[in-house]
């Protein structure tokens, strides 16, 4: 049965400390167990902020034997400052002596399928088939919403395909490709690292068991764990 892991820090510094720290010792054992790792990667303040940590401090971490995904990215071209791959790569895998082979993006906007995003998610499945993800990685909305995950919305709602498009997103900009709540619950762990008193009542809701519908982050869980990485603020309301 998958373990809920509630972990609070002081603030948000503290928080992204703690969760680098503890995203190296999850790859690190992970290559020790499997002889590889495989993660998945979010965009946003805490989630490059991590990333920007482990650069600073990459522990054991075998680079040429790691799988690296991204739960969405927006369907922009690849050097729109936006891209969550442009940001992870600015912020760690730019610095790291990592096989270029194993790192897996959404296509852009300006790539191999041109302005077609449901071809991008297409293929994106395509890319994930199989996977078996060690950590996914997810931040999350004031609102719930993980990944390109919004409340109330066919891409929330999808019970089959692992990954789709977004046309209309409600947070710009409007397309994306996302990871559905079928391949984020494949994942072994899952982490919501969470910072802010306007993530609280959303925190709340998705600890409590609200229905994914109201609160995606509620749908977002681990095979084995789901660890929720909170600073005060955004755990007043637990």
């Amino acid at each position: 049965m998958s373990e809920l892991i509630v972990e609070r820090y002081a603030d948000t510094d503290a928080l992204v400390a703690a969760a680098a720290r503890r995203f190296v010792a999850a790859v690190v054992s992970a290559q020790a167990d499997r002889g590889s790792a495989s993660v998945v990667l979010t965009g946003g303040g805490t989630g490059i902020g991590l990333l920007a940590a482990v650069r600073a401090d990459p522990g054991a971490i075998d680079w040429s034997a790691i799988d690296i995904y991204w739960g969405d990215d927006r369907f922009v071209p690849y050097d729109d400052p936006e891209r969550n791959e442009l940001q992870a790569r600015e912020a760690l895998l730019d610095h790291v002596d990592i096989d270029a082979a194993r790192v897996h993006p959404m296509a852009a906007s300006d790539g191999e399928f041109g302005n077609d995003p449901a071809a991008a998610a297409a293929a994106y499945a395509d890319v994930i088939e199989g996977a078996q993800f060690d950590v996914h990685l997810l931040g999350m909305g004031g609102e719930g919403h993980i990944n390109s995950l919004f409340p109330h919305t066919d891409a929330v709602r999808e019970k089959v395909a692992t990954v789709v498009a977004v046309t209309d997103s409600p947070k710009p900009p409007p397309v994306r490709v996302t990871l559905t709540l079928p391949a984020v619950q494949r994942a072994r762990q899952v982490w919501l690292i969470v910072s802010g008193d306007n993530k609280a009542e959303a925190v709340a809701a998705a600890v409590g068991g609200a229905d994914s519908d109201d609160w995606p982050s509620a749908g977002a869980r681990g095979t084995e764990a789901t660890v929720w990485l909170v600073d005060e603020a955004a755990a007043s309301k637990l």
